[in-house]
């Protein structure tokens, strides 16, 4: 069998510039952290972004990354990772991060049942998604994306994975629109503009203040936080 590759290793470079973007999402991923959490899990790690900035405040951080050349770049930041959950034992973990993960999973609600199990009981997890299957683009297709989802389905996946659901919103209301256009300019290259990027997330600022309006109707991302029943 050969190696697990990420078709968008390089996407995960150029995000890496997306400050506030990425500010963002460590702030939530810290919202929901269990305080005095042993063990936490970060599922498709990637180069690590996010766990390098968790484990500073939770130390016990364990990355899972199935590719090769992603996981030597964690394992040299210093942080543990794992090819797969499988050696992971269950009912050990007190809470599992994964951002932009679930939609590259074919069987997204068998994958989160596993994951449920990893949770010691009353455990959380925190999952951050892409939103709004009208936004699917070339983009999306580039680096392997199965669906995009809406609010209700990633919580009715929830609960059939025995979580409780503990908050359900849509994140980045004017990444929305933005993402909207990209469709319908869509060339069918399927690359970041690492300028268009970097111009977008000086004014991510703005789309976090309208989200305090419009995070319940609609986003270009949602999240979903719940705990093992």
């Amino acid at each position: 069998m050969t190696d697990f590759q990420y078709t968008g290793a390089d996407a995960l470079e150029i995000m890496e510039d997306a400050k506030n973007y990425n500010h963002f999402l460590e702030n939530l991923v810290l919202k929901y952290i269990p305080e005095n959490s042993g063990l936490i899990l970060d599922i498709g790690a990637g180069i690590g972004t996010f766990a390098k900035k968790i484990s500073l405040k939770y130390p016990h951080v364990h990355c899972i990354e199935p590719d090769p050349v992603q996981r030597r770049k964690i394992e040299k930041s210093g942080l543990p990772a794992s090819t797969s959950i499988e050696k992971i034992e269950n009912d050990s973990v007190d809470f599992i991060y994964a951002l932009n993960v679930l939609e590259h999973i074919e069987d997204d609600l068998e994958n989160l049942k596993i994951w449920t199990k990893k949770l010691k009981p009353g455990g959380k997890i925190f999952i951050y998604v892409p939103a709004y299957n009208i936004l699917y683009s070339s983009m999306d297709k580039s680096v392997g994306h199965y669906r995009r989802y809406r609010k209700n389905i990633l919580v009715n996946i929830f609960k059939e994975a025995n979580l409780h659901i503990e908050e359900a919103r849509y994140a980045d209301s004017l990444g929305f629109l933005a993402s909207l256009l990209y469709k319908y300019i869509d060339n069918g290259a399927g690359k970041i503009n690492r300028f268009s990027l970097k111009l977008y997330d000086k004014i991510f600022p703005v789309s976090l203040f309208l989200d305090l309006f419009f995070g319940n109707l609609f986003g270009k991302n949602v999240y979903c936080a719940g705990k093992r029943i």
